[in-house]
């Protein structure tokens, strides 16, 4: 078994979620539970076929997220994974709604941090073994931060 480091590309102003389903109808479903949750929001899903043609099945309704999202999936090269970038909106949005598809076993991670996910090679093929999200700590949050904080989460309508 061999490791290595898959950088993602996140552009600016993006989030995306990696995760892993099990079935090739998985892009049309996470489509259709993103657009229930907020029709205004950009996205490109890209799924990797695990058997069958091996493809990357793609999704969405911005060609340029698609891309991204086609690019990342095919970088990662791991059966069964997806990718989804999103503009206009926040995971937060739509993370319920995906985890309640069907086909979707798990999500990595939901970040619009710079991203590395660690992948094993077998002789039979690629899986995800983990993430980095972001950056390590760089120490505990002080009451200013905490009032920044929640300052923040009011100011963005996440709090009332």
């Amino acid at each position: 078994m061999e490791l290595s480091i898959v950088h993602i590309n996140v552009p600016e102003n993006v989030n995306i979620i990696v995760g892993q389903a099990h079935f090739i109808k998985t892009v049309e479903d996470v489509y259709e539970a993103i657009v229930n949750c907020n029709p205004n929001i950009e996205f490109g899903i890209a799924f990797c076929e695990a058997s069958g043609k091996r493809l990357v099945r793609i999704e969405g309704n911005d060609k340029t997220l698609i891309k991204v999202a086609a690019d990342n999936a095919m970088n990662i090269g791991a059966g069964h994974i997806f990718v989804i970038v999103l503009k206009n909106g926040y995971p937060i949005n739509v993370l319920n709604a995906i985890k309640n598809v069907p086909e979707v076993c798990r999500i990595y991670c939901a970040t619009a941090n710079p991203l590395e996910v660690i992948v094993a090679h077998t002789k039979q093929g690629r899986g995800i073994i983990g993430i980095v999200d972001g950056f390590m700590p760089d120490g505990i949050e002080s009451d200013e931060d905490i009032e920044a904080r929640k300052k923040l989460l009011r100011n963005i309508k996440y709090k009332l």
